[in-house]
């Protein structure tokens, strides 16, 4: 008989081992292996276990809503760096440009804060600043020396619409109801109550 004579149903129906009968069989162990919790009646490990080695799910990129990317990212310079610069030394106007061309930031993808790192002696150089922030320290310092301070705000400030250079700093456009009424619409509330 050649091979070729064989029928496509020869070999189609196997006979199923009979596990753990004994090595003559061709199975002693049931297919367990050796020994260890895994060879028991009734052991339990998470369907998910890979041995120890790094799971596949955790391997695998997460997807989903963070607040990482809405972050707002600031170049830091401090009142002193700039007074002590060749270019603001007797005053004048700083920029966010101003400060490229001084070297003191890097560019224009972020938004600037000026610090109130206070040089020594206090601040006597007056300066004219317009930058997207300014602590309240720095600012009290600046206008202090004489000088004056312009904050443009953020691109958050605008959309929620606050005004930094007014007092009042409470934003005006705001899409979505606050979680609890404010002050004055609660004592509103108790005073119909009474």
């Amino acid at each position: 008989m050649m091979i070729h004579e064989i029928t496509a149903q020869a070999g189609r129906y196997k006979q199923r081992k009979r596990v753990g009968r004994g090595p003559g069989s061709g199975s002693k162990r049931s297919g367990r292996g050796q020994k260890g919790a895994g060879s028991r009646r009734g052991h339990s490990t998470l369907h998910q276990f890979e041995g120890g080695q790094m799971p596949m799910f955790r391997t695998m990129p997460k997807f989903g809503f963070t607040n990482v990317k809405f972050k707002t990212l600031f170049w830091i310079v401090n009142i002193k760096d700039i007074v002590e610069h060749e270019n603001f030394k007797s005053g004048g106007e700083v920029t966010p440009q101003a400060l490229i061309d001084a070297g003191l930031i890097r560019d224009t993808s972020r938004d600037v804060k000026i610090l109130g790192n206070v040089p020594e002696g206090g601040l006597k150089t007056k300066l004219t600043i317009t930058v997207s922030r300014v602590s309240g320290q720095a600012r009290k310092l600046i206008e202090d020396a004489g000088g004056s301070v312009t904050e443009t705000g953020t691109r958050r400030d605008r959309v929620r619409g606050i005004d930094r250079n007014s007092d009042d700093k409470t934003p005006k456009n705001l899409t979505k109801k606050l979680r609890r009424p404010n002050l004055e619409r609660r004592q509103a509330a108790k005073a119909k109550k009474k």
